[in-house]
């Protein structure tokens, strides 16, 4: 009797004693795995901080020697963009590789990922083909006051994605480049001067010589007005209820703005005084 007890806790304690050996031996293995794949896992986050040290390094001494007067602003700025992100796939390949993730198995990655995420941000390529585009032919650059896609404002910013302006009630705009590169632009900062177009309406009882003097007094007294090319004050049309005066003087472009509000405010003030009426819209019933 004892000796078949004997014999059953025998064939029952086999099976658990081999499964502990197995298990035992399934764990050496792993911990002895990651041992021996340890020295690879520290020589990649050894790379991988130092790149990243380098990396800023380099983009900080980068945007420092591009901080000169004599850089275009808009180059300097794109091309930080375009280097910091080379930079960083350089890093991440690199990293990559020291794991032995074979270069050919990375290229095939990058590769099948570019055309998948490539079909899925196909806007946002179209915006780095516009980035380029502007990059390249510089319709504006950073600082240019332009009117684009129904904004206006200052150019402040131009990235690899998107532009960004300043308006005048300093509101900050978003343009991609996409939209940008192939729609129309209108730069008021390509040349240094601009023209002042003003127009304004008078009673045809009024005489317009005398507005025209009126004009012609305030444009001489501004020191912001060109005298070259000079001032032009003509009768622009006959209105339904006016006389229509136009006014077109040229100023620094800087200038602009302080004009085109000076003239107005000092126009209805001299107006004003010397009795020329600004006459306004109405209706004249006459009884039969």
């Amino acid at each position: 009797m004892n000796k078949l007890i004997s014999l059953l806790t025998e064939s029952a304690n086999q099976p658990l004693e081999e499964n502990l050996h197995n298990a035992e031996a399934f764990f050496n293995n792993i911990i002895n795995g990651l041992l021996g794949f340890l020295p690879t896992i520290l020589a990649a986050l050894i790379i991988l901080l130092v790149g990243l040290i380098i990396s800023k390094l380099v983009l900080k001494m980068m945007k420092k020697g591009m901080d000169r007067p004599t850089v275009d602003k808009t180059v300097a700025n794109f091309s930080y963009s375009v280097v910091k992100i080379v930079i960083y796939v350089v890093l991440a390949t690199i990293v990559l590789a020291v794991l032995g993730v074979p270069m050919s198995s990375i290229i095939a990655v990058v590769g099948t990922a570019g055309v998948a995420i490539g079909l899925a941000l196909q806007n946002s390529l179209s915006n780095v083909a516009g980035g380029f585009t502007i990059m390249l032919n510089k319709p504006i650059k950073i600082g240019d006051y332009v009117l684009a896609e129904g904004e206006e404002g200052t150019v402040e910013v131009i990235n690899i994605w998107y532009t960004q302006l300043k308006t005048v009630d300093n509101k900050t705009v978003f343009i991609p480049n996409g939209q940008l590169a192939a729609n129309k632009i209108v730069n008021f900062s390509t040349s240094t001067e601009r023209r002042v177009d003003l127009t304004f309406n008078i009673s045809y009882e009024n005489d317009f010589n005398e507005a025209f003097k009126v004009l012609r007094d305030i444009a001489d007294a501004h020191e912001k007005i060109l005298k070259n090319p000079p001032v032009v004050i003509r009768v622009l049309n006959h209105g339904e209820n006016a006389l229509q005066i136009t006014f077109r003087a040229w100023v620094k472009t800087d200038d602009y703005w302080d004009v085109y509000f000076d003239i107005n405010e000092q126009a209805k003030m001299a107006f004003d005084e010397k009795g020329i009426e600004i006459p306004y819209s109405q209706v004249v019933v006459r009884n039969k």
